[in-house]
């Protein structure tokens, strides 16, 4: 999906999370922070792949990660996750992030990243991901 894409990623299912960008979430110049917005992308991410794996799960990496709008104090935030491929242990998780000022209807693309997962077990060491 690239950035002119005029609608969230809805052909993959609500968001995953959604929550208001909040004050104590601003870096010194105002903005939302960015590490902010990655740590909600690997929750959602992470919340995806523990559904997937039916159990527990670490991030193992995130890689094209992009910048595309600032996200501002009000503006509501939408995560979609999905995955986009299955290994023996491992998962890839695409993210998408969308916001909405506060006090309108236009949506836009933020940021979107690839998360890698893998699933793990008592042990804290790669355990296969059951068959779907």
């Amino acid at each position: 999906m690239t950035l002119e894409t005029p609608t969230p990623p809805t052909e993959h299912g609500p968001p995953v999370i959604r929550t208001i960008a909040m004050p104590a979430d601003t870096n010194p110049a105002g903005d939302i922070f960015g590490g902010w917005l990655m740590a909600q992308m690997d929750l959602a991410a992470g919340n995806v792949a523990a559904r997937r794996a039916r159990g527990r799960c670490a991030t193992i990496s995130v890689e094209a990660m992009t910048f595309h709008r600032p996200v501002f104090v009000g503006d509501e935030v939408s995560l979609y996750a999905w995955i986009v491929r299955t290994g023996r242990s491992s998962m890839a998780i695409q993210v998408e992030v969308w916001r909405r000022e506060r006090e309108g209807e236009t949506t836009m693309k933020v940021t979107e990243g690839l998360f890698t997962f893998v699933a793990i077990g008592p042990d804290r060491r790669p355990r296969p991901i059951p068959e779907a």
